[in-house]
């Protein structure tokens, strides 16, 4: 089996945008694949989160990934921090990632623009922990979106330094990987752009919200004075409704709200309610799961436990050899 490896920061709940673009491919990916899926809580540090939002975030996203049906019997489910081995290999890939490469990734830079007062040397060498992440356990296919394309072909080169480096074919090339479908784009609430917690909480859907929270935040969803011509192509607010309906209400649904607008006779408020409703529907098991295992301790333990485990199997493997190619030797 080819290994997959991808992780999801630990920054909070997550939504429609991580279960359709991202989540629902990782429940496929678990019965072919070696799959490794971790919570990026070493990530999240460059935030400065409070201890008690560190671990309540971690927590949450393990509930979360378990509700949304990843199977911790056959997927490896684990806490990025729990595998101490990740963070020696980061170091030892950081002597050979070097400053002027590092600056130019573009997410350096659009971190630095959006929050000058706090450009942490986490930051900078976000890419080198995230090669880590993947590289560790050889993996040769990751999950990624558009975003972080250029951290993997980071991580790519930083594997292969290492290789020409030390003279040892030992890293293999991880590849973008889409397993069976291309990957969703869910669009965000606010009439721009994608579904995300950073845009702020009324622009996202998150799995566990209530159906009178859904329904609040879809009925504030940002709209237009409506069509002017029949057949006109719909502003990127509008076919944002319409691509979220797209996800969650039947072909008929998507049909009919469709039929109206483009002879005119759209009511927003009604496709409103129609795609609030369906969203409702959509959430329903999902959310009946997060209350369930947020409650059971006992399970979210052993589940974390025997995910750290396997994943410290592997990556201590890899630390062992890595040690070895370096020159590291006991005396």
């Amino acid at each position: 089996m080819e290994t997959v490896v991808s992780g999801i920061r630990s920054t909070g709940n997550l939504h429609l945008g991580n279960y359709y673009g991202a989540l629902q491919n990782f429940i496929k990916m678990q019965n072919e694949y070696n799959c490794f899926f971790f919570i990026a809580d070493l990530h999240s540090l460059t935030t400065h989160p409070t201890p008690a939002n560190l671990h309540g975030n971690v927590k949450q996203v393990l509930i979360e990934y378990l509700a949304a049906g990843i199977d911790p019997e056959k997927a490896t489910i684990y806490v990025q921090s729990d595998v101490p081995e990740v963070t020696e290999l980061y170091l030892y890939l950081n002597m050979n990632a070097y400053l002027g490469e590092l600056e130019r990734a573009t997410s350096f830079k659009d971190k630095v623009r959006a929050n000058p007062e706090n450009v942490n040397a986490g930051l900078l060498t976000y890419p080198v922990l995230m090669a880590a992440d993947i590289i560790i356990h050889k993996a040769t296919k990751v999950p990624v979106g558009k975003d972080q394309e250029q951290h993997l072909e980071m991580a790519r080169t930083f594997g292969n330094r290492f290789n020409r480096l030390y003279n040892h074919d030992y890293f293999p090339e991880p590849f973008a990987f889409s397993f069976g479908e291309s990957l969703v784009k869910i669009p965000g609430l606010d009439g721009k752009g994608k579904m995300g917690k950073s845009e702020g909480e009324g622009n996202a859907i998150f799995l566990g919200d209530t159906p009178e929270a859904i329904r609040k935040k879809v009925m504030r969803a940002v709209t237009d004075s409506g069509p002017t011509v029949e057949n006109q192509q719909k502003p990127q607010e509008i076919q944002n409704l319409f691509d979220l309906m797209k996800v969650v209400s039947t072909p008929d649904t998507l049909a009919h709200f469709d039929g109206l607008y483009n002879k005119m006779a759209i009511r927003y408020g009604d496709l409103k309610k129609q795609l609030a409703e369906d969203m409702v529907l959509a959430t329903a098991p999902i959310r009946d799961r997060i209350n369930a295992i947020a409650n059971d301790a006992d399970y979210l333990r052993k589940v974390a436990e025997m995910g750290a485990e396997k994943a410290r199997e592997s990556a201590s493997r890899t630390i062992k050899e890595v040690r070895e190619i370096i020159g590291f030797r006991k005396f």
